[in-house]
């Protein structure tokens, strides 16, 4: 692929109600004496079994180096794979409800998509620190972890982030040694899963891993089903004592109904049962997704000495989505009691590459023990779309849609403006500059910056004009922390970040001029070690404020202009490790998040039809109170209980604040018994079989997807 052009080129009570919250269990211990300052080490190929403890003590995602958690001046959050096991996760969305300040958006039936902080997260996807954007569902097979990385972190990872990101950790060959791992899954709605697992260790210097997963499955959603696999084989060499290079390939299709959920009557869901579908009758035929995703990656990692390493890393890939769907977007009419349903598909084929080289200093300059990361990464990405709406194309009772086929897209729809096929390419050059300074045994700091320069071109298959823009942007980061023992930490830190106009899709003529919407987090917080590092609790206040949000010119509609504000002010609260003889996770999260300077309008989708300004209102998909634990104990001979309950606030379905979701609390149960290589683990989920509503689309009121009624899932695994 030929390279793109552009390569040639915090207020006092709030601080005291924190220290309040966490202060007394620490003062409470005998305070030991400094500790001493430690090195970081960097990220290599792990020569052991992966931990799965519920409290890992470090991550790679905050500094691109193993640095201890207690040492990050920023929220981070890790879903160890244990975890992942032990509540039977199947997918990001299950993986990602035990993350504090996360909620849920359905990502129009066809993708991973959460909001972070009150920020929509569609393209903040990373795995293995290097950004993985494509519109696809992911599996879990392979996956050793999960870190979420709070606020903006552009310094390292570039455009995007607003309320954070999330970065996938694979599972990665071990050297030396043999063993792996088989499971079969059979469950309610039709669930059915096999993975492998296998690790050869073929000598002290190569090693191979394979990570395979099959599922063919139904759902509580009527006519829902999914059918995908993931291939995932790796090789670790070591080319040199010091030299070590990992060649990983992933092939990953995934084919599902598109399904976008129910409408929305009076100010609430529609009152149906959970599997109610509002799609196409022949909805196998007419409203099916289809995602193929294919990746090459080698990681080349050289220590030159203690002092000096480097990191290269270079990523491919292939994406390509058929995605049609029929769903009820169209408004409901109380009087006639119908909804309209439109009718729609997207084609996109994307291709990229991404290299990133990390160099690694560690020093003791000015008496001062510091590790430099110097980095450079570029980018070019290729992205052909096109989308074709054949708008409302009839209506149905909204509460008994009766599985009626629609009727098809009306030809003049696909020789429509705005069904065009766009070709985008996307070019990114990065040079960041980070130092990591212990300033005394008790304080340490964080500093770095990023320097981007991303260009994006957009061209048409016909009539409309090429767009291009280039954007270069400065992203800074700060922090500092204070470790009065080895038990605690207290943090202080400002990031930044940008998000480009497009920056996923393609540009349009009436967003091409905007600059850069800027994303600022300030946030304060406390990191505790206890019970000699077995619990871990933390607590972050943050103020996250996005600034220079399109709104569409009221002097010219045909134009946008940078004139919006969102804030969100929270406060998130997470506790995880062994207590008393139980493998504890609990978070909580108040989100306080507001459209505070807007010029747009909502329009409302129940008749009659109101368009609503978006100042003032609350964001979409973000409940101003969450939490979650989940508590796992081993009672002997080979037996392990548990379980956990969630709950959720109360949220809008979009700007509007016409249209919320009632507050839920589910619970969920798990057992798990080994006998030998053996293990059968058996999970009931929504034991109470609540009724509830786990997420909706953000921007429009009636498209809201209910959560699933009692399911009981069980997998039986063997080792070897």
């Amino acid at each position: 692929m030929p390279l793109h052009p552009l390569f040639s080129a915090v207020r006092t009570p709030v601080t005291a109600a924190l220290i309040a919250a966490f202060g007394t269990p620490v003062l409470a211990q005998s305070v030991p004496g400094p500790r001493a300052p430690q090195t970081l080490g960097e990220v290599t190929i792990k020569s052991g079994a992966a931990d799965d403890a519920y409290a890992p003590a470090a991550s790679t995602t905050a500094t691109k180096g193993s640095a201890p958690l207690r040492d990050v001046p920023q929220a981070v959050n890790v879903v160890p794979g244990q975890l992942l096991r032990d509540q039977g996760a199947r997918s990001m969305e299950d993986a990602l409800r035990n993350v504090p300040g996360v909620a849920m958006s359905h990502g129009d039936g066809q993708r991973d998509q959460v909001v972070i902080r009150g920020f929509t997260a569609i393209a903040d996807q990373f795995v293995d620190g290097v950004r993985d954007d494509a519109l696809y569902f992911r599996d879990l097979a392979d996956i050793e972890r999960i870190e979420v990385l709070k606020g903006p972190a552009a310094v390292l990872y570039g455009r995007g982030s607003s309320g954070g990101l999330i970065n996938r950790v694979t599972k990665k060959p071990v050297f030396g040694t043999t063993f792996g791992e088989a499971t079969v899954g059979l469950g309610s709605h039709a669930f059915r899963r096999a993975t492998a697992d296998v690790n050869l260790g073929i000598n002290d210097a190569a090693a191979l891993r394979l990570n395979l997963a099959g599922e063919d499955s139904g759902s509580y959603r009527d006519q829902q089903f999914v059918k995908r696999h993931n291939f995932a084989p790796s090789l670790a060499l070591k080319l040199a004592p010091e030299t070590q290079l990992l060649l990983q390939y992933t092939n990953a299709r995934d084919q599902r109904l598109t399904d976008f959920g129910i409408p929305a009557l009076n100010g609430r869901p529609v009152n149906v049962p959970a599997g109610t579908y509002y799609g196409s009758g022949t909805a196998v035929k007419d409203d099916t997704s289809t995602s193929n995703v294919q990746s090459l990656t080698a990681t080349l990692n050289h220590r030159f000495n203690d002092d000096w390493s480097v990191r290269n890393v270079t990523r491919v890939y292939d994406y390509t989505l058929d995605r049609y769907n029929t769903l009820p977007s169209g408004t409901t009419d109380p009087v006639t009691m119908t909804v309209g349903r439109t009718r729609s598909l997207v084609f996109r084929d994307e291709s990229g590459v991404f290299n990133q080289t990390d160099v690694t200093w560690r020093n003791h300059l000015g008496g001062l023990r510091q590790e430099w990361l110097m980095g450079m990464e570029l980018g070019q990405q290729k992205k052909r779309a096109e989308s074709v709406s054949g708008g409302v194309v009839d209506r149905v009772s909204i509460l008994n849609p009766g599985n009626v086929p629609t009727p098809a897209i009306p030809v003049s729809a696909y020789t429509a403006t705005g069904a065009i096929p766009s070709h985008t390419e996307q070019g990114t050059v990065g040079l960041y500059l980070q130092d990591q300074i212990t300033l005394a045994p008790q304080w340490k700091a964080l500093v770095g910056a990023r320097y981007d320069v991303f260009k994006q071109d957009t061209r048409f298959d016909r009539t409309l004009a090429s767009l291009e823009r280039t954007d270069k942007k400065f992203s800074p980061r700060a922090g500092l922390v204070w470790q009065p023992s080895e038990q605690v930490s207290y943090y202080v830190s400002y990031s930044k970040s940008f998000q480009p106009s497009g920056e996923t899709f393609a540009l349009a003529a009436n967003n091409t001029a905007n600059e850069p919407e800027i994303t600022q987090n300030k946030e304060i917080g406390v990191k505790l070690d206890l019970l000699d590092g077995r619990l871990n609790l933390t607590g972050a206040l943050f103020h996250l404020e996005r600034t220079n949000i399109k709104n569409t010119d009221p002097s010219n509609p045909a134009r946008q202009i940078n004139v919006g504000t969102q804030r969100t002010n929270g406060l998130e609260l997470t506790g995880s490790g062994r207590l008393s003889g139980w493998d504890v996770s609990a978070g909580y999260a108040y989100l306080n998040g507001r459209m505070t300077k807007s010029l747009a309008s909502a329009a409302s989708s129940q008749l009659p039809v109101v368009n609503v300004p978006s100042q003032g209102k609350v964001a979409a998909l973000t409940p101003r109170n969450s939490a979650f634990l989940w508590a796992m104990k081993d009672v002997g001979h080979g037996l392990r209980l548990g379980g956990g309950v969630s709950h959720v606030g109360e949220r809008y379905t979009s700007l509007t604040n016409l249209v919320s979701l009632p507050a839920y609390t589910t619970v969920d149960a798990a057992l798990q018994y080994t006998l030998g290589q053996w293990g059968l683990d058996v999970n009931v989920k929504n034991l109470t079989n609540r009724k509830y509503y786990v997420s909706a689309h953000g921007s429009n009121d009636n498209l809201i997807l209910p959560g699933s009624p009692r399911a009981l899932q069980v997998t039986l695994r063997t080792r070897f």
